[in-house]
């Protein structure tokens, strides 16, 4: 029995509903079905339009979207939908069938972005490539990710940081980034369009961080501030790092000492700039909205 979980979201369409699945549906292929009949590579969309007010079925990387008939209100009818695709998909069931012919490749775009970190560089693909942020430090962490192992037999690629659709790699200085960038954006996207795994599903992934001597991250109970903390780092930092393909992590939060220890990762893992947005961005919000709680924000990384 897996352990797939789905989760109701709304849509800007009042008639349509996304049921998002914590793990990948489709090989970064999307489906549209009108009918029963052209639902033929769908048991998943064959047993939906069972129901007499599906009208439409959608089917992307991780959700499945459905457009109803006016005949039903979404509140009386979402809950048991959203659970008859979670236990079809458990007990494992399909969502969509790979075609009897060979693959054909999908069609995949990447293109590279320098970040402030000189010694990493984020690769962006039109498709998502994973539903939670990533970070192997070696090639041996990267034993459950396909992509990243690949990418580690590059003599240049020292870690890789791989989160929603991007990867950020930080290179050794054996070669220089305009030497070196258009072979990666090449092979990533003939990876890609191969339809090949990034991370093998049902697999225990590293934790965020493995520092010398130290134990893996444990999910603790958080009390109140961390909570807060968690939050103004979730809507403020993470969407400017990761922009620039890095990552934050909240690691702890110590009452007494009035102090935040955070998680850097991909780019801003080592960056030089890196103290600078600890002490000018993230420790002087922190302080302003949390007065009297926090006075210093520290990495334990990077």
């Amino acid at each position: 029995m897996k352990n797939i979980t789905i989760d109701i979201q709304p849509t800007t369409r009042p008639t349509i509903v996304k049921f998002e699945a914590n793990v990948f549906l489709t090989k970064h292929e999307n489906f549209e079905f009108n009918n029963i009949e052209e639902a033929g590579r769908s048991p998943l969309a064959q047993q939906l339009f069972h129901l007499p007010f599906v009208k439409k079925v959608y089917i992307a990387q991780n959700f499945v979207a459905i457009e109803k008939y006016n005949i039903v209100h979404w509140k009386d009818v979402q809950q048991e939908i959203s659970e008859q695709i979670e236990t079809y998909l458990n007990n494992g069931g399909t969502a969509v069938t790979p075609p009897q012919e060979e693959i054909k490749k999908v069609p995949v775009t990447i293109y590279a972005e320098s970040t402030p970190n000189p010694t990493v560089m984020k690769f962006v693909s039109n498709k998502k490539l994973v539903l939670q942020s990533v970070e192997f430090k070696n090639i041996d962490e990267a034993k459950n990710a396909p992509l990243a192992k690949a990418l580690f037999h590059f003599p240049f690629v020292k870690e890789v940081f791989i989160d929603e659709n991007y990867l950020s790699i930080m290179k050794y200085d054996i070669a220089e980034w305009e030497e070196i960038t258009q072979e990666l954006r090449e092979y990533m996207r003939e990876y890609l369009e191969q339809g090949k795994e990034v991370l093998i599903e049902d697999s225990e992934q590293p934790s965020a961080v493995k520092s010398e001597g130290k134990a893996p991250i444990k999910k603790v109970e958080l009390d109140d501030t961390s909570k807060e903390i968690v939050a103004i780092l979730d809507e403020y930092i993470k969407p400017a790092v990761a922009s620039d393909g890095g990552n934050i992590l909240f690691d702890s939060y110590d009452e007494q000492q009035k102090l935040v220890k955070v998680i850097l990762q991909g780019a801003c893992s080592g960056c030089p700039s890196s103290t600078m947005t600890l002490k000018n961005g993230i420790e002087t919000m922190l302080k302003d909205i949390l007065q009297g709680r926090v006075d210093r924000v520290e990495a334990i990384n990077g």
